[in-house]
C-alpha cells in the first residue's frame, strides 16, 4: 500500500488529485489561470467540495479561457449565481471576470502568465522535506510577495494563504510530505 499526504487517504477523488497533479509543475496560462480561480472560489470551503465542482466550473466557465471570461456581462453573472454545478457567490463569480482582465494584461506585460507567475520561485520548484503535515506552513514569504504582486495589479481573492495553496497545486513547491510516495518521485521530475 502507497503512502500517502494523509489530506488524501480517505476520498477516492483526493487521491486521485493527489497521486496525478498536486505538486506537478504546471506551465500552460490556462491551467495556472484554472487553478488561481478554483483557489479562490475555495476560500473558506474545502478542496474536496472544488474538486467535486471542477467540472461543472470548466463548463460554466468557458475552460478558463480569459478572453472569453472578461467578456462576461451582468446577464452572465446571473446566470452563474444560478448555476447549481458551481459556487455560486457573488464575489467569487466577479472575481474571475476580474482576474481574467487583469491575467489578459499581465501576458500583454509578460508574454505569458506563466513567465509571470514563476518569477516567484525563480522559474523552478521549491523542493521541500516536510517530515509531517503540521510543518508545511499555510504562507511563506513567496506567497506573501505573490499576493502584494497579484493584488497590486487588481487581483481578487489571492490573499497569501491562497497563493500558497496555488503555489502547491501548480507545482511551485513540493509540499507532499517526506514519506509520501509522490514527494520522491515529484523530486525525480527535476532532475
Amino acid at each position: 500500500m502507497k503512502s500517502r499526504c494523509p489530506w488524501a487517504a480517505h476520498d477516492e477523488l483526493l487521491k486521485q488529485y493527489h497521486d496525478g497533479e498536486w505538486g506537478v509543475p504546471v506551465h500552460d496560462d490556462a491551467r495556472l489561470f484554472e487553478f488561481l480561480i478554483l483557489e479562490g472560489a475555495q476560500a473558506g470551503l474545502s478542496w474536496l467540495t472544488v474538486l467535486r465542482k471542477r467540472e461543472n466550473y470548466r463548463r460554466a466557465f468557458d475552460g478558463f479561457d480569459p478572453a472569453k471570461i472578461v467578456l462576461y456581462d451582468r446577464k452572465k453573472v446571473e446566470e452563474l449565481l444560478h448555476n447549481e454545478g458551481i459556487i455560486r457567490n457573488r464575489l467569487k463569480i466577479e472575481s474571475a471576470i476580474v482576474n481574467a482582465r487583469t491575467c489578459l494584461k499581465v501576458r500583454d506585460e509578460w508574454g505569458t502568465f506563466d513567465s509571470y507567475i514563476w518569477r516567484f520561485t525563480a522559474g523552478a520548484t521549491k523542493q521541500n522535506e516536510w517530515g509531517t503535515p503540521d510543518a508545511i506552513p499555510a504562507t511563506t514569504a513567496e506567497s506573501d510577495a505573490m499576493s502584494k504582486d497579484l493584488g497590486k495589479r487588481g487581483f481578487k481573492f489571492v490573499g497569501s494563504t491562497i497563493c500558497y495553496a496555488f503555489m502547491q497545486a501548480v507545482g511551485m513547491v513540493n509540499d507532499h510530505i517526506t514519506d509520501c510516495f509522490r514527494h520522491g518521485e515529484l523530486m525525480r521530475l527535476k532532475k
